[in-house]
């Protein structure tokens, strides 16, 4: 082992996205030497990074990783899995939407082995990513949204405050952003800029891509780059993200054995969950054209309120969260040549809670090969997606048909009043469904007797000392809100977990 005082540190964090740039701060900040190993470059300089406007510019460009989904059976094989490729990851890539967990949802962890993540255990840690990150909560609303928020309020779905209402059960609310007078917040600017103010013993390196990690006698010991080795000499911290950090398992031998084999990739460690349980927030739409062509510019994505709802009244968390798009989303019905809407509104209800799980594989051993990211969309087998998806379209039109919004609308373009049977709606789902930007779970945490857990509860990769993962490929199960703030709460987590040790 090849080591000097250049490329030798206390940890190594290969990722510098949302938790990564976190993580390696909070290291830092307690005395220890870090490095961060981003493959993308600095997002310091960047507007059409740091402008909260911006974002959709992002999209399949070269600051875009961009992973294609495999061709779907059920749903949509035009969707492509954008991240971010810079530093501040897809919290220098996303729509800021800022949620924290729902006490459902890290109730529903805890219960698949995620000992210590409980809602009273995780709190303060939401408070230590809040004291960084400045999160706007109020807006002015324009009158399209406000008339959502009050046709939500006549269907049953009363409008409330997120940030007072965590649970956001059968409400409507504004969105709230992690932005700052119209500049993005993500975890580089709240933890690391001005780059050039950060203490000496914080090392930065972007535009250096990380192949593997280098593992010796079971333990992990440092990774290799483009650029060379680095060498840690108390742990590595993967923080790649989802695809990340499972692709740079893979690529050091650590996962399905008979997966490996098949792409050439000597077999170091047979843990059969790396690159499983691929889960995501799938997203319908239904637009509407509007009878004034007077549609607002907002704040920074397509859409500044959103509704939560359940199907079972007695169910602890909401099944469909949907966003109220202005202007309207087209992405997907252009794709499958639908005709545009000349001025309109969308709805886009996505499946909150879903079920079915996907796969990220490897296409060879050659770190620069792309990743075979396969979602598998509506393929659980109680159907519960798909039944929900329907429900989230009909729901749409209720919300839609009230009062307060349907003075605004001339008629529903897409799908169109003609598509009225759930098999039909169904049909113009599974051609125009998207993502949210949300895949999560492949390296997934749980206890010791699950074999097919990843890491345990302290983010530690099983079978491999040295090594954790931080970043939302641990996901035990899919969350029912957007994943940036979370995420930014595992990197706080799992520094604290390390600085305990």
């Amino acid at each position: 082992m090849m080591t000097n005082a250049q490329n030798t540190f206390d940890y190594v964090v290969a990722g510098g996205g949302t938790a990564g740039c976190i993580v390696a701060r909070r290291l830092a900040d307690a005395g220890f030497t870090v490095c961060l190993v981003e493959a993308g470059p600095s997002d310091e300089d960047l507007p059409q990074v740091l402008a909260t406007d911006r974002w959709d510019e992002l999209l399949e460009g070269p600051l875009d990783w961009a992973y294609r989904v495999a061709p779907q059976t059920l749903g949509n094989s035009n969707i492509v899995q954008s991240r971010g490729r810079m530093l501040g990851g897809s919290s220098s890539h996303n729509t800021l939407i800022a949620f924290r967990l729902p006490d459902a949802d890290l109730e529903d962890w805890v219960a698949r082995g995620a000992e210590g993540w409980g809602p009273r255990e995780v709190e303060t840690l939401f408070d230590r990513v809040e004291a960084s990150v400045p999160i706007e909560r109020h807006v002015s609303g324009d009158r399209y949204s406000e008339a959502f928020l009050e046709a939500c309020a006549q269907a049953g779905f009363p409008t409330m405050s997120f940030a007072a209402n965590p649970g956001h059960v059968d409400s409507a609310g504004w969105l709230q952003l992690n932005a700052r007078n119209g500049i993005r917040q993500s975890t580089s600017v709240a933890y690391l800029h001005p780059l050039s103010e950060l203490p000496a013993n914080l090392t930065v390196l972007t535009d250096t891509p990380v192949h593997r990690v280098l593992i010796e006698q079971g333990r992990a010991v440092g990774i290799e780059t483009a650029a060379g080795a680095l060498y840690a000499g108390r742990e590595v911290v993967l923080a790649g993200g989802v695809f990340g950090s499972t692709q740079m398992l893979l690529l050091s031998g650590v996962g399905p054995a008979d997966h490996l084999r098949a792409v050439g990739v000597p077999v170091l460690h047979d843990l059969p969950g790396v690159g499983e349980h691929l889960i995501d927030h799938v997203e319908g739409v239904v637009t509407w054209r509007t009878k004034a062509d007077d549609l607002p510019r907002l704040r920074a994505n397509y859409s500044d309120a959103a509704v939560f709802a359940r199907l079972d009244p007695a169910a602890p968390a909401p099944d469909i969260m949907a966003h109220f798009c202005i202007p309207p989303f087209e992405a997907m019905t252009l794709a499958a040549g639908m005709p545009a809407v000349d001025h309109g509104i969308s709805l886009c209800p996505n499946v909150a809670h879903a079920r079915s799980e996907g796969t990220v594989r490897l296409r060879s051993a050659d770190p620069a090969d792309t990743l075979e990211v396969d979602p598998r969309y509506f393929t659980d087998a109680e159907g519960y997606d798909r039944t929900v998806m329907v429900a989230g379209l009909k729901l749409m039109r209720d919300i839609a048909a009230q009062p307060a919004l349907a003075r605004l609308i001339d008629r529903e373009w897409l799908p169109g009043a003609e598509v009225a049977d759930d098999e039909s709606l169904w049909q113009f789902a599974r051609r125009t469904t998207n993502t949210t930007y949300h895949p999560a779970g492949t390296c997934r945490m749980g206890r010791a007797d699950d074999a097919m857990a990843v890491v345990d509860p302290q983010l530690r990769v099983r079978g491999i000392d040295g090594l954790r993962i931080a970043d939302g490929s641990v996901f035990p199960s899919m969350i029912g809100v957007n994943l940036n703030i979370p995420t930014m709460m595992i990197g706080e987590k799992a520094a604290a977990m390390m600085l305990e040790t």
